[in-house]
């Protein structure tokens, strides 16, 4: 839907009568990938893109944003312990998290009250158990968020990190919440553990190993430049993808920026396509999971024929899990679904421009 959206609004321009009902098709077809991130969190296969952030800087930049997201009958409180380490995390889902917790405790305080989010430098010297949790040895930022609200009752706390379980009306929510919370946190290597008591409020407590920053060593900078204004090319593509619409949405996306696109519904269809045309390919883009032959495989008897071959996968599982389950090389280049026109082309270009040998993930 995103994508089929983005060709219609390649002709139907802004001031178009058209344009505004694309644009409304295209903001729900992502809220609905929104909810599948969330569900893809929860089971901890989204893919995530860590970097380095110091929790007292990156809690200050979404203190305003909190200040609005919980109302003027609560007071924020935020407070940064002394020695607190840094964490790698996405730091999209790091905001994710902070602002679910922060909305589920001000759906808790309903007469107003008062949310506190404190930072904390936490070693333990062996395996500790922490409410439910069994966390590991070793060096924690912890960040509590503590309310003073109805605090959770003791016969559901155990489920409240259930996806779609919720204590609301029907309408209020999607019960997805602290599930997100979960999710994001034990897929970036901490932990959430969570003590409450009725008319006592609730403290979630999230344990984030601590990441050493090297002085000595320039921070990180990102050094990918920016994607290329001109998204076009030129070259061969062979597009694996038993899904029609994703399919058909791609071919015609690339078409568009002046490559040459086969289409294949199998991994057994491209292969045919292959010994019976006897051409060559720059780059093979391929689902990976797919009936019968899957990505993998695909690729493995297409680079007997073209070792030299560039590939692009395209999945909506995350590449560390993909990487795991079906072997993928590291030569393999990676897209997450779901993608728009403008990362499939600039992701393509990217690829085909490339070195071989390298590799280039985008979500």
């Amino acid at each position: 839907m995103i994508g089929f959206s983005d060709l219609l609004l390649m002709r139907h321009k802004p001031g178009d009568p058209s344009f505004s009902d694309i644009m409304q098709i295209k903001q729900n077809a992502n809220r609905a990938a929104n909810l599948v991130r969330q569900l893809l969190a929860f089971s901890r296969q989204q893919t995530l893109q860590p970097k380095t952030l110091v929790l007292s800087d990156a809690l200050s930049d979404l203190s305003n944003l909190l200040r609005r997201l919980i109302g003027e009958n609560i007071e924020l409180k935020i407070r940064h312990g002394r020695d607190v380490g840094a964490v790698k995390v996405d730091e999209g889902q790091f905001e994710q998290v902070i602002i679910n917790l922060a909305v589920n405790a001000r759906d808790a305080m309903t007469e107003g009250g008062t949310l506190t989010i404190e930072t904390a430098a936490q070693t333990l010297k062996s395996q500790t158990t922490i409410g439910n949790e069994v966390i590991p040895a070793g060096t924690y930022s912890v960040i509590h968020v503590r309310d003073t609200g109805a605090g959770i009752p003791p016969d559901i706390v155990d489920r409240i990190f259930d996806p779609f379980f919720s204590t609301k009306r029907v309408g209020s929510g999607t019960g997805l919440g602290l599930s997100t919370v979960y999710g994001i946190v034990r897929q970036t290597g901490g932990y959430v553990v969570v003590d409450s008591a009725p008319g006592k409020g609730a403290t979630f407590s999230i344990y984030l190993p601590a990441h050493r920053i090297e002085r000595d060593v320039p921070a990180e900078q990102e050094t990918t430049a920016p994607p290329s204004a001109d998204l076009t090319g030129a070259g061969r593509i062979l597009l694996v993808e038993d899904e029609d619409p994703v399919r058909m949405f791609g071919g015609r996306a690339l078409r568009n920026k002046g490559y040459e696109v086969i289409e294949a519904r199998s991994g057994e269809e491209a292969l045919t396509w292959l010994e019976e045309d006897g051409g060559t390919i720059e780059l093979l883009i391929t689902d990976v999971i797919m009936p019968r032959m899957d990505g993998p495989t695909l690729i493995r008897h297409v680079r007997e024929r073209q070792p030299k071959v560039r590939v692009l996968c395209i999945s909506g599982y995350t590449e560390e899990r993909l990487r795991e389950r079906v072997g993928l090389d590291v030569d393999v280049s990676f897209l997450a679904k779901p993608f728009s026109l403008k990362q499939l082309a600039a992701t393509v270009k990217e690829v085909l421009q490339s070195r071989s040998g390298d590799r280039i993930a985008r979500s």
